[in-house]
């Protein structure tokens, strides 16, 4: 007689909701667990844990499944709302046993979708259980370079050492009976944060975020020991970093640390009942959404951060600009240059009190129309307004430098100039090995895909051999 499958609690809440609609599809295509787990690349007990609603679940994951179930996007969409719906502080799926057992080695849905096969490519038993120190790092997988949990110990026997660092040596952070003498811990944590905006423009944000968290698990402390002005004040800031610890996370590729933080961010911002930064962080979530491949979502967020700042703000053009580029994405080229125009007239009439958008200028919002006229297709026009940017960019921007160092390649090669391309990517696989910025990566691996059939063209062979070093590459 065969074993009783566990009973499913789909009204426990949104997770549970989700294993359940799983096990449905499931039983429907009379698959057993094992078979799936097999088509789907999963481990079979994560899948008994996903129905049961006792471990994470990767958003690939949902796809890969529903890809093998032939749910039609339904088990993809439960996940989203169960993304949406689960409380912020128990977004990962987990029974409170488990969650007793591995305390804080687990991972959110934001994990790669090859994080499985990466893991076994490493010789992990497909867990991240087994390996609690893991570090997000780039690496090629099916001809792809993507940026997978991989652990620590696997990423220094491959000899790539730099990509296992994860926190460069940070000033030891007061104890707590330490900040309680502090004349104005505002000012400090302020000036921490300016410091750590710094390091980022020259080193990269791998080597930053630790050092940020760490900080901003001292700011939570002293602002919940605070009361009155100083706590409103700390609340602010604690937005400010919560808002920063999320834009090194998306840079690093660790998209799950990013949402995370920023959503953080937004609750904060309410709780400090300061609309600027609502507005300020609404944008920023706008920016992730597209840059994590939903730019209709990205659409609505950029309209609702410009409904939220005050009209003649520089925070107003920031929320218009990436309205733009998430149209760009979206192919629609008429409303995206409606846009930049639309932010071009902003900024002309915008007020400059330094504090919000202080860095925009025309050649800002140029450069940025520049990434969405590569994503339209405009290539040409495209490679211009890079080489553009990168004559103006100052030097201590050196992750920004590699950045428009990608794109520019890119848009190089899709004129057709494969030679010009390969010799501007190779200079922007140095900065990526230095900061190891995915926005970097993932430039450089979309230009690797195509210098590919033009392999025996001049520089190309160079190119990919460079890149090649500075990533992973599974047995």
């Amino acid at each position: 007689m065969g074993q009783q499958p566990n009973e499913l609690t789909p009204s426990a809440g949104p997770w549970h909701r989700w294993g359940y609609e799983l096990r449905q599809f499931r039983e429907a295509r009379r698959m057993s667990q094992q078979a799936l787990a097999r088509k789907a690349l999963i481990d079979r007990s994560h899948l008994g844990r996903f129905e049961r609603a006792e471990r994470p679940v990767p958003r690939a994951a949902a796809v890969a499944l529903d890809k093998v179930l032939d749910a039609a996007g339904a088990l993809v969409r439960c996940w989203d709302e169960a993304e949406r719906d689960a409380p912020q502080d128990c977004s990962s799926p987990v029974s409170r046993a488990e969650a007793t057992a591995h305390g804080a080695n687990l991972r959110g849905h934001g994990a790669s979708s090859m994080e499985p096969m990466a893991l076994r490519a490493f010789g992990q038993a497909s867990s991240l259980d087994d390996d609690a120190d893991t570090v997000v790092v780039p690496a090629r997988i099916l001809g792809r370079i993507h940026f997978v949990p991989v652990p620590r110990r696997a990423v220094l026997a491959s000899g790539l050492a730099g990509l296992a660092a994860t926190a460069i040596s940070a000033p030891a952070v007061a104890a707590t009976t330490e900040l309680a003498d502090m004349v104005s811990p505002f000012e400090h944590f302020a000036l921490l944060r300016r410091t750590m905006i710094q390091t980022d423009n020259l080193t990269g944000p791998r080597h930053v975020l630790p050092a940020l968290q760490q900080h901003l698990t001292h700011l939570v402390s002293r602002r919940r020991a605070s009361r009155g002005t100083d706590a409103v004040g700390l609340r602010v800031l604690e937005t400010r970093y919560e808002e920063l610890a999320g834009w090194f996370a998306q840079d690093i590729g660790d998209a799950r640390t990013a949402h995370g933080h920023t959503a953080k961010a937004l609750d904060a911002s309410h709780i400090a009942g300061d609309t600027n930064l609502t507005a300020y962080v609404l944008a920023r979530k706008a920016q992730l959404a597209v840059d994590t491949g939903h730019p209709v979502d990205a659409l609505g967020l950029a309209s609702a951060a410009r409904r939220t700042a005050q009209p003649g703000s520089r925070l107003e053009v920031i929320a218009v600009l990436h309205e733009a580029h998430a149209h760009a994405v979206l192919g629609e080229g008429g409303q995206a240059h409606r846009a930049y125009d639309t932010a071009l007239l902003l900024l002309d009439r915008s007020d400059s009190d330094g504090v919000w958008g202080s860095w925009l200028d025309t050649a800002y919002i140029n450069t940025a129309r520049a990434r969405s006229l590569a994503a339209l297709g405009d290539f040409e026009q495209a490679a211009a307004g890079f080489d553009a940017a990168l004559t103006v960019l100052p030097s201590v921007y050196r992750r920004d430098r590699g950045l428009y160092l990608a794109r520019a390649a890119r848009a190089h090669a899709g004129t057709g100039n494969v030679t010009l391309a390969a010799r501007i990517g190779r200079q922007a696989v140095g900065i990526a090995a230095e900061t190891g910025s995915a926005r970097i990566f993932g430039q450089l691996d979309r230009l690797d895909q195509v210098l590919t059939p033009a392999v025996g063209e001049d520089g190309v062979a160079e190119f990919r051999f460079s890149l090649d070093r500075i990533v992973l590459h599974p047995a």
